[in-house]
């Protein structure tokens, strides 16, 4: 195969970008611009792109290699760059022939032809007789790429075929294609084929490549490489990464060069850069209609079209329709204007249509609800009737039904029908309503979701006023629910409680909901884990805010986490720390030392239990309770690992007439009597004020009862709760407890 040739055809191949469509294959590769696609499948460098996926499972021998992913990804891109570097000898030097079809031209092939007719007429080159005979001759050194097997109408069910082994026999492209992929023709030709997810995909056996598209990195250098000026670069990708980077479809190349166009466009003319996905949306259309130079009339009519083909091609099992069906839904007025939102596939006269791209798709059916409600039974019979395929309709709806958001597409397609924005608000009201009272908390995110698409602060109050939402807990919410979570709590302002459990919590996941945080007085976020880099934003958060208490028992937390809250927490107004099981020892004391001592500090109550402290933390502890900086009232230390060596250290920040505490509970410490001892002197000092002591299976005995009663008959006892339960004090010990408690003035409320 002459593989210059192909290289020039492939490279010579000139087709435009568009808005929708983005920037072909071709002028990604030939203009160096080509960014690889990442897979969740790891590269041997430890890179996760689809190339070194691809060629990892070509070179481990398996013959079927399946490139999934969803539209615009970068699947039909990668593809071709991999041909592109076989012609330049650069990969796949075990092939000596590379051919390339797309599915749909491959079924659309008319009447009957042989293999090696097929192979003559190779998509991106026509072959020679010589270089047919190789491939027949040697098919372990062929490699079929073949593109769109999700357009694809037929079944690769090998059980309803008879399959062809003779390359000489006539039969349609279908039969040869299936006969190939399952081995009847041309057996050991190995095979890439790309695919939407398609249910034609469990008919072939081999490796499959799921192709993720671009992560933040690779958005990065893509964004970076759109933009000339480095500040334009910077300015787009803040705002893409906070208003859209979140959702999935941000994987996808096409999409970042929808964003980066209309970004282009909006920021040479000053514009505000749209703030939500219907938003964004608005200026897309707004942008493709002004561009066709159609009056209002014939635009309206044109979306009221592409709202017909949008529904239809919903309800298609190929998300496609055919011509004669184009026609019929009223575009032959206007079918060129059509070609910036439709993409043909076929020969001219049998020719199939669908969308660019589905977001739109599911924007024009939305906007086509609002021009004209006659083609439509209502909001509930709209989205039952495309659910399962149209993901964002719903978001759509909601944002287009706010006037604000609509109110620049009105000049160019007409008014929008009073009695569908009422309908969508009655629909909204109720429909809200009914999802907020359930305990399913996907309904409640979908809520969520539409207002923050409507962006009608009083539209949140209303909906989510006292009590239909007096506390939000939620487990485990992926990013995209995080933003709307987040826009629904600062319409609200300030709150009570936020309750939030995340398996992984990341540093995004906190920077989305920082503005929650502050404005919440308690933030829980017990039984979660955080990942390191999510800690510093977490008390950035806290630190800004009213938050006065922050719970974060049983998070795993350990040392080096905790040092970095420590250190962002130094400034805080927080009243209340939760640290309990969170796996910390005495290494991070020094830490919480310095945000007890702290000039602002007003923590008042330190839950430290079922850490492995030991007595050197705790001797930490009770240095920062003798500085005059230190406002501690209430610390809890049940099962610290605590014994009688660090109490006497207590004992004295007790007396020493600068601590504050009021509360101590160490239950479950082996303190023993020798600690009792030391803490009962204590609580005979003029200075001591506390009020409260938990001794619970403290490893007590009689022993020390003599030191209890010498502490109750004090004048300057004021303990008024002491539990001393599940401790061997014996009878003799429980009546000398009695006799110190029988002292007129004995300030105990409560003795266990």
């Amino acid at each position: 195969m002459d593989k210059a040739a192909v290289l020039s055809h492939i490279l010579r191949s000139k087709v435009r970008a568009t808005c929708l469509g983005g920037e072909p294959p071709t002028s990604v590769i030939d203009s160096n611009k080509y960014i690889p696609a990442v897979t969740a499948v790891a590269g041997d460098d430890g890179v996760p792109s689809v190339d070194h996926a691809i060629h990892r499972a070509l070179s481990d021998g398996v013959r079927t290699v399946v490139l999934t992913g969803p539209e615009g990804s970068g699947k039909t891109t990668a593809l071709l760059r991999l041909v592109v570097d076989w012609a330049k000898g650069e990969r796949l030097h075990d092939f000596s022939s590379v051919l390339h079809f797309r599915f749909e031209e491959i079924d659309s092939l008319d009447g009957e032809l042989s293999l090696e007719a097929l192979i003559r007429r190779g998509h991106l080159q026509p072959q020679p007789p010589a270089s047919v005979s190789r491939v027949l001759e040697k098919p372990d050194a062929v490699l079929f790429v073949l593109d769109g097997l999700d357009e694809y109408r037929r079944s690769l069910d090998p059980s309803v075929h008879a399959l062809c082994s003779d390359p000489s026999q006539l039969a349609s492209g279908a039969h040869l294609l299936i006969s190939l992929l399952h081995g009847a023709l041309l057996r050991g030709v190995a095979f890439l084929v790309a695919t939407r997810p398609t249910r034609n995909e469990r008919f072939l056996v081999g490796a499959r490549v799921e192709v993720s598209g671009f992560l933040k990195p690779q958005r990065e250098a893509f964004v970076s490489g759109f933009f000339t000026d480095p500040s334009t670069a910077n300015k787009a990708l803040v705002h893409m990464e906070r208003t859209l980077g979140f959702y999935d479809f941000c994987t996808s190349p096409r999409f970042c060069w929808t964003v980066c166009f209309m970004y282009e466009s909006l920021i040479g003319s000053g514009a505000t850069l749209p703030e939500t996905l219907t938003q964004l949306f608005v200026e897309i259309l707004a942008h493709l209609i002004q561009t066709s130079s159609l009056t209002q009339d014939c635009n309206r009519k044109l979306v009221l079209a592409l709202g017909r083909v949008a529904s239809h091609c919903f309800l298609d099992p190929y998300s496609s329709c055919a011509k004669e069906l184009i026609d019929g839904f009223g575009f032959k007025q206007f079918f060129t204007a059509a070609d910036a939102f439709l993409q043909a596939e076929g020969e001219l006269e049998s020719c199939t249509f669908s969308f660019r791209s589905q977001l739109m798709q599911e924007f024009v059916l939305a906007l086509a609800f609002f021009l004209d409600g006659s083609e439509y039974e209502g909001v509930e019979k709209l989205l039952d009737k495309h659910r399962g395929a149209a993901k964002f309709l719903d978001f759509f709806l909601a944002g287009l039904s706010e006037p604000d958001q609509h109110g620049s597409l009105e000049p160019l397609v007409g008014g929008f029908a009073p009695e569908q924005t009422q309908e969508f608000s009655s629909w909204f009201k109720s429909s809200s309503e009914g999802r907020l009272k359930g305990y399913d908390k996907n309904e409640h995110y979908r809520c969520f979701h539409l207002l923050h698409q409507a962006q009608n602060q009083s539209l949140v109050r209303e909906v989510l006023a006292p009590p239909a939402h007096p506390c939000i807990y939620h487990r485990n919410p992926v990013l995209p629910d995080c933003v709307a979570l987040n826009y629904v709590i600062t319409c609200l302002g300030e709150r009570d409680k936020l309750s939030l459990c995340g398996e992984s919590i990341s540093k995004e996941t906190v920077e989305v909901l920082s503005p929650a945080v502050s404005l919440s007085r308690t933030v829980d976020l017990s039984n979660s884990s955080f990942q390191a880099e999510a800690v510093s934003p977490l008390a950035s958060a806290v630190r800004a805010g009213v938050t006065r208490e922050l719970d974060l028992s049983s998070t795993r937390l350990g040392d080096e986490k905790l040092k970095r809250l420590c250190a962002g927490l130094k400034d805080s107004k927080l009243h209340r720390l939760n640290l309990k099981a969170c796996g910390v020892t005495a290494a991070c004391c020094d830490d919480l030392l310095s945000v007890l001592t702290s000039q602002t500090s007003q923590l008042q109550v330190l839950e430290i239990s079922f850490n492995q402290v030991g007595d050197g933390g705790f001797t930490k502890l009770c240095e920062a309770m003798q500085s005059p900086l230190c406002g501690l009232q209430e610390l809890r230390m049940q099962r610290c690992d605590l014994t009688a060596a660090s109490v006497e250290g207590f004992a004295a920040a007790l007396c020493s007439g600068r601590s504050q505490l009021r509360k101590v509970n160490l239950t479950d410490n082996a303190i023993g009597d020798g600690g009792v001892e030391a803490l009962c002197k204590a609580l005979q000092h003029p200075l001591c004020k506390l009020k409260s002591l938990i001794l619970f299976g403290n490893e007590l005995t009689g022993a020390c009862c003599s030191h209890l009663k010498e502490a109750l008959m004090s004048e300057h006892f004021s303990l008024s709760e002491l539990d001393l339960s599940v401790n061997d004090l014996g009878q003799e010990g429980a009546l000398m407890l009695c006799q110190g408690l029988s002292r007129p003035g004995c300030p105990i409320e409560t003795l266990k």
